[in-house]
Parts: C-alpha cells; sequence; structure tokens
C-alpha cells in the first residue's frame, strides 16, 4: 500500500497549446501504468505565448513567424504529431483555420478547477478542446462550457474569467517557474528535484522512473 513517502511528485510545467505536452503526458501515462507508480501529478502554468493578442492568430502563420518554419515543415511536423498522438489514443485533428490562442485564461479557470480538485480532468479536456475540436479558446464562453462539460459551475467558471480573481496567483506561479529556469514546455520535475524536459517516449520515461525507484529503496 502507497504511504505519503513513496507517493512520487510529478509537477508538469505546461500550456494547454503546447502539442508536445500532451503528447508528453500521455507517454509519461503510459510509464506509470506500465510501472505500477504510486504517484500525483501537479499541473503547472507555462504560456507559450504570453503576447499574444486576445484574438489569437492563424495557427500556421504563427509557426511561420515564431520558428522560421517552411509550410513544408509545419506539413510534416503535423503529420508527425497526429500518428504519435494515435499511438497515444489521442487525437489531432490539425487544419488551416486552426488558431493559437493567449492562454493566461485558461490557466487561471485551472487554477480554480484546482481548489475543487479538479485541475487535471479540465487540462484534459482543454487539450482535446484545442487539438480536436479546433474550440475557440479565446471565447470565455466557450471556456466556460468546457469547464461545466467536466463538472464545474458554468456560471462561476465565467465569473472567474470576468474578475481575473487569480491573474494575480496565477502570474506569480508562472513566474516562479521561469526562475527555477524554464524555458520550454513540457517540463517535468520529479521529487523537486529531478528535471526531464520534452517529450521523451514512453520507454524513456519508464526507465526514468525505474531509475527512482531503485534510488528511493
Amino acid at each position: 500500500m502507497a504511504t505519503a513517502s513513496n507517493i512520487l511528485r510529478i509537477d508538469i510545467v505546461s500550456d494547454v497549446v503546447c502539442p508536445w505536452c500532451i503528447i508528453g503526458y500521455r507517454q509519461l501515462a503510459q510509464a506509470l501504468e506500465a510501472t505500477g507508480t504510486p504517484h500525483e501529478i501537479h499541473w503547472q502554468p507555462f504560456e507559450l505565448n504570453p503576447d499574444m493578442p486576445p484574438e489569437g492568430q492563424n495557427l500556421r502563420e504563427h509557426i511561420v513567424e515564431k520558428y522560421g518554419s517552411t509550410p513544408e515543415q509545419s506539413e510534416e511536423n503535423r503529420e508527425r504529431m497526429t500518428a504519435i498522438g494515435a499511438d497515444l489514443g489521442f487525437e489531432f485533428r490539425f487544419a488551416d483555420d486552426m488558431r493559437m490562442h493567449n492562454t493566461f485564461n485558461l490557466h487561471q479557470l485551472l487554477h480554480w478547477a484546482d481548489q475543487q480538485g479538479r485541475m487535471h480532468d479540465l487540462k484534459q479536456a482543454l487539450f482535446t478542446a484545442h487539438f480536436t475540436h479546433r474550440a475557440n479558446l479565446s471565447d470565455d464562453r466557450v471556456l466556460a462550457d468546457i469547464a461545466a462539460d467536466v463538472g464545474l459551475d458554468r456560471s462561476e467558471a465565467l465569473a472567474v474569467l470576468a474578475d481575473q480573481r487569480f491573474a494575480a496567483e496565477v502570474r506569480s506561479v508562472e513566474t516562479t517557474w521561469i526562475n527555477q529556469g524554464i524555458r520550454g514546455v513540457p517540463a517535468m520535475i520529479f521529487n523537486r528535484r529531478h528535471l526531464v524536459t520534452g517529450a521523451q517516449g514512453a520507454e524513456n520515461y519508464t526507465r526514468i522512473l525505474q531509475q527512482l525507484a531503485e534510488d528511493a529503496s
């Protein structure tokens, strides 16, 4: 039986509009299941595009501007991520009209959901809304609908977004991780000590979990 001392704490610093974040999490989840590792996951906020305007930007245009990718490279990356996602049971449905969003409001909503023990559920729902359903995550009403779908109060979700009551707290947490050197996501911190960046693949995560278990014993 797992006790508090042998439950592996995993902090995952990520953004909802980061495809490699959901891929990395799904790979890690496979490794956790394969090893039977007792664990608790704590999602931590990170904004890929903190200066993104509220209306967002066409995703393909954004990728070209930010990373200098050619349309051909962008398409190859989409096909690669779609195939990897399919193997992990996650459906990427990229389209030319897909948009990149400012995610500060999403992180505030996740912070609120965490107070009710529903952050993980909302995080997964937001990943699916963005990458599978191409939902407009810049629309507060859409975000409130997603919150309601996971059992949270829709009107309260709208109020949280309207009054920005968690803005300062979320900004503080984001700053804390940046000050700890996190510059890209996903970033996974095991037991507050061991940092692993990027989507490493289920086999590598399995080896990491096995090594951590050996070190603990």
